[in-house]
């Protein structure tokens, strides 16, 4: 049988990745908190090896008929289990692929209380595949990998690949957030968001300075602040 080049053995698409899926050794909490922890939380059905006909996930099976939020790319996860704790009434997908900020998120969820979560150990881009068209109320990109030099930009998330995507699993009028602190990736959020159909909301330089009124600083802007790098706060609304 003739392989399709486009496509992985398993029916997948190819897809580059090209950030970490693990790093040092974790502890032995944190190797507790993934095994009796994870499974819990995770939909299951979103890689292609689980789920190979892209069925659709069932958000109202999942959490209950509320509005869903995601946050794609969570570090350590405080924002998430800050925001989960702050909308008790909201369900919050988070999806990370390195394992080690997936164990510190699972720790700060036993140590918050918090139940409206749900959590993809892996790649943002399986978890569009079976997210529902116009299902989320509102995402969050902070502070992506930033792939400063020129020749790796096309890696960094706000590229067609991955905000068109994005763009159908949004319900219209939702809200998406960016935050980072490196200027040329401000650039290209700006150059590329708005191409993906969405509109950026600032009306003046405050609304990029000032954080967002329901703000955690992340261990990441704790670094660049400590590193003199300026974060900005970009609010765009799906068209």
């Amino acid at each position: 049988m003739t392989q399709n080049p486009d496509k992985h053995p398993s029916g997948a698409p190819w897809r580059n990745f090209y950030g970490r899926f693990k790093g040092k050794s974790l502890r032995p909490n944190q190797e507790a908190y993934l095994e009796e922890d994870l499974a819990k939380l995770s939909p299951g059905a979103v890689t292609w090896e689980e789920n190979p006909e892209r069925s659709l996930l069932d958000l109202e099976a999942l959490f209950g008929g509320k509005d869903v939020w995601l946050e794609i790319g969570f570090g350590g996860g405080e924002h998430l289990v800050h925001q989960a704790a702050r909308n008790p009434d909201v369900g919050i997908f988070g999806a990370e692929p390195y394992i080690n900020g997936v164990a510190m998120l699972l720790g700060k969820i036993r140590e918050a209380g918090v139940e409206n979560l749900a959590v993809h150990p892996g790649d943002a881009r399986d978890l569009f595949d079976v997210l529902p068209e116009a299902s989320i109320s509102r995402a969050f990109l902070l502070y992506p990998d930033p792939w400063p030099k020129k020749r790796h930009h096309r890696r960094r998330f706000v590229t067609p690949e991955h905000l068109e995507p994005l763009n159908r699993v949004l319900k219209p009028g939702a809200i998406f957030r960016v935050a980072t602190d490196i200027p040329d990736y401000v650039r290209q959020t700006l150059q590329e968001v708005p191409k993906a159909g969405f509109e950026w909301l600032a009306e003046g330089p405050e609304d990029w300075r000032q954080s967002w009124d329901d703000w955690i600083s992340t261990r990441y802007e704790q670094k660049a602040l400590r590193e003199d790098r300026t974060p900005h706060y970009l609010t765009f609304r799906k068209r």
